[in-house]
Formats: structure tokens, sequence, C-alpha cells
């Protein structure tokens, strides 16, 4: 089975369309959804139909931290409330949505465990806290609080891939774009296939990824959109301008 990871959609209709053309003419046979299909972008609507429909054709779809915001208020992982910008997102998002979307948030997973694989939003030892997965002690702690071989998160907006270390702990390092990497069977390893909707890590291509469970590979993907139409959507909408700016500069 060919699976499409897809995490941090943040309602960026033109990166998602994007990557969903990337994947399907690549050739997968279910799409993973890692959470925050909402927040920052200007179409929630059409993305959170678009991932009902994926999850309709078999996909699997999780829970994030901006999809509970936008339910809940939801204060952030350390408490406080979110950074003004992100609220004015989320508060702009709450007034879009119907009854329907907002049941299709409400009853996503937190996580799920799928043969082999975890799939979560941020991490593994406490799923709705939302702690960041920002180095390799916090890879090793989720490796550590799971069964399951292989976990893919969201939450962290740069592509990153962790494996176990025989004398304990976790590696990181950056995977290479295009390229098949076998996870090899001995290890244990955390993958994030980086956002859709708004990459930081100095790039604005859209992020997602290929898992391969037959041949125990992983391809990230890095896919170039029309990252200017969706910047001026979201200045048009009445958003503030640093989350346009933010696509633009890929940060």
């Amino acid at each position: 089975m060919r699976l499409a990871l897809l995490a941090d959609l943040h309602a960026n209709r033109e990166a998602l369309d994007a990557c969903l053309a990337k994947l399907r003419r690549l050739g997968f046979d279910r799409a993973v959804i890692l959470g925050d299909i909402v927040g920052y972008g200007a179409d929630p609507e059409w993305t959170i139909d678009t991932v009902q429909a994926l999850v309709a054709d078999g996909g699997l779809a999780l829970y994030g931290n901006h999809d509970e915001a936008v339910l809940r208020d939801a204060q952030d992982d350390t408490g406080s409330t979110k950074h003004p910008h992100a609220q004015a997102a989320i508060e702009w998002t709450r007034n879009r949505l119907d009854e329907s979307q907002r049941a299709f948030l409400a009853a996503l997973p937190l996580s799920i465990e799928d043969e082999d694989r975890l799939y979560v939003h941020a991490n593994a030892w406490a799923p709705q806290q939302w702690g960041y997965i920002s180095n390799a002690l916090a890879a090793a702690q989720s490796i550590a609080a799971t069964k399951q071989r292989v976990t893919f998160c969201g939450h962290v907006h740069e592509p990153a891939l962790y494996h176990s270390q025989p004398e304990g702990g976790a590696r990181h390092f950056s995977p290479s774009p295009g390229t098949a990497m076998p996870l090899i069977g001995s290890r244990r390893w955390l993958a994030l296939p980086g956002s859709v909707g708004q990459p930081r890590d100095g790039n604005p291509a859209a992020c997602c990824g290929l898992f391969d469970t037959a041949k125990g590979t992983l391809t990230t993907l890095r896919v170039a959109y029309d990252h200017h139409t969706a910047a001026r959507k979201i200045v048009a909408a009445g958003m503030p301008e640093s989350l346009a700016r933010r696509l633009v500069e890929g940060q």
C-alpha cells in the first residue's frame, strides 16, 4: 500500500491542490491527514470538504491543535493563549464553518494505530498536550511511548526523520526530497513530512510525503504552488498580513 502523508494543511487550498495533484501522479492508495486541517489559511470550508472526501474514499484524518482551537478556543501547549495573529485566524475560521464541518472536526481521533504504524498530530507520549518534536530527545520520548515501529507526526512544519539508536535515544537527519528512504526494519522511526499549508524552513514549496508499506520506503516531497495567490487571499479575508508573508517567505 502507498500512503499519501499530508500534515498541517492550514486551510491552504492552493498548496493542498498542488500536493494532491503531485501525489496522484505518483500514485497512492490511501491519504493520511496528520492534523491541523484549518487555521491560518483562507479556505477552511474547501479544505475540510476535501479531507472529508479523502476519508470517504478510505483515507484517515487526525485532530490537530488548530482544529481543536477552532472548536474550543484552546490554549497552546504552554498554557498561555495563542499568538494574536494565530488567534485572529482561528476566530475568522470559526465564523466560516457550518455545523457539519464542525462535527467532522470534532469527531477526528487524536491518534490511529495502523499495523506497525502510529499516526498522530503532535507526539505519542501526550497527544492532546500538543508538545512539539523539535529535537532528538523529544523524538526518543515519542518513540518510547508507542509499540509501533514507525510514527508519522505533523505539528512541526519542517520535514525531519528520526530513528532509534541501539544504545538508546534517537538520531535526527533531514530527508532529501524526492529520494526514497528505506526505513530499515531493525530500527524504529519517527517521520515528520512537513507542512502542506505553511512550511517554515525558508522554502515556500509545500511539503508532503509518500510511504510505501511493501517496500518500507519513505519519500518526502516539495511541491511548488501558487503561494502568492494563497497569500493574497489571506489579506483579502482581513486576516493579519504577517500570515500571508509567511507563505511567501516560507517562515
